[in-house]
């Protein structure tokens, strides 16, 4: 019998999660380039080495038994190990990350962002980039919980996780603006708590697992929740309902008069955001990492990430 080391081999691992994929043995030789007799017979070895049945053979589908499908799961967490050593080793001899995920809140400008992309780009990284929407404490959470690398735009306080970075991006006014059309758009100004309360309010929902922080909503008020800022204002461009936007992403309709600015009664918000990196367990800054680190150091950088906001 054959040693077990000698058929769970990657190779063979990444073999039976292509049967199981696929859902039939000719599927998967056509899929990995195989005779349907090899791909069998290394199959059967297996089984041999393990002295169990992976999969069903009695139906028309290869279909995994119990034990097939403990071993695809275990096979699966093997690759990715194998995937993230090769990862860890690249990363040593390059100090190029193999991925980066920004985590990037629904006020920061998408032309800036993409902007940076391209030059990033530009320098021919071996590191794929990830953009992960955030609201709220949402961004920040993608960054704590271990799911992104760079947060930008967090608008809440400092935060007490160890190893934390946190450096300022600027401040955002939030403005009250509602549709021409929309009955706010002519009530007599400063705007009362109590005569927002009877409109409709348009909120974005935190993109955060374990809390749910919403700004600007009154107790009783109908609330209209929507997914990103971009639905938010879409939604208030049709006179949906009333909220506060960041002035420079209200302003290009302003200007256009397709949106109308409101005193209201309350004070007016300014929003510190800033930007964060690292934490618990967090490895040192690769290049990737580095290099968006350094363009973040540029005041008119930091400037356009919250103000460059144009009308498409």
């Amino acid at each position: 019998m054959q040693n077990t080391r000698d058929v769970l081999t990657p190779d063979n691992l990444a073999m039976l999660q292509s049967i199981a994929e696929t859902g039939s043995f000719a599927a998967a030789a056509r899929q990995l380039n195989l005779v349907p007799s090899a791909l069998t017979y290394r199959v059967r070895q297996i089984e041999d080495a393990l002295d169990v049945l992976l999969f069903d053979r009695s139906a028309r589908q290869a279909r995994a038994t119990d034990a097939g499908l403990e071993l695809l799961r275990e096979g699966r967490r093997l690759l990715e190990d194998v995937d993230a050593i090769a990862n860890r080793v690249r990363r040593v001899a390059t100090g190029w990350e193999p991925q980066l995920t920004l985590s990037v809140d629904g006020v920061i400008s998408p032309t800036t962002m993409l902007e940076l992309v391209e030059a990033f780009y530009a320098l021919a990284p071996p590191t794929r980039l990830k953009w992960r929407d955030g609201i709220l404490s949402g961004t920040a959470e993608a960054l704590t919980s271990g799911h992104a690398d760079l947060a930008i735009g967090v608008a809440a306080g400092p935060n007490n996780v160890a190893g934390l970075q946190s450096m300022p991006l600027g401040e955002l006014r939030f403005i009250y603006v509602v549709a021409p059309h929309h009955p706010l758009a002519k009530a007599p100004e400063p705007l009362e708590d109590s005569l927002l309360r009877a409109h409709r309010a348009i909120a974005v929902a935190d993109s955060a697992q374990r809390s749910n922080v919403t700004y600007g909503i009154l107790a009783g008020q109908d609330v209209f929740t929507v997914d990103n800022m971009r639905a938010k204002l879409q939604a208030q461009l049709r006179g949906l309902g009333g909220g506060f936007l960041p002035e420079p992403m209200a302003r290009p309709y302003v200007e256009a008069g397709h949106l109308v600015v409101r005193e209201v009664a309350r004070p007016t918000r300014l929003v510190p955001f800033s930007y964060q990196w690292g934490g618990a367990g967090a490895a040192a800054p690769g290049r990737a990492l580095q290099w968006w680190l350094t363009q973040l150091q540029s005041p008119v950088t930091r400037r356009a990430l919250l103000e460059n906001h144009h009308h498409f």
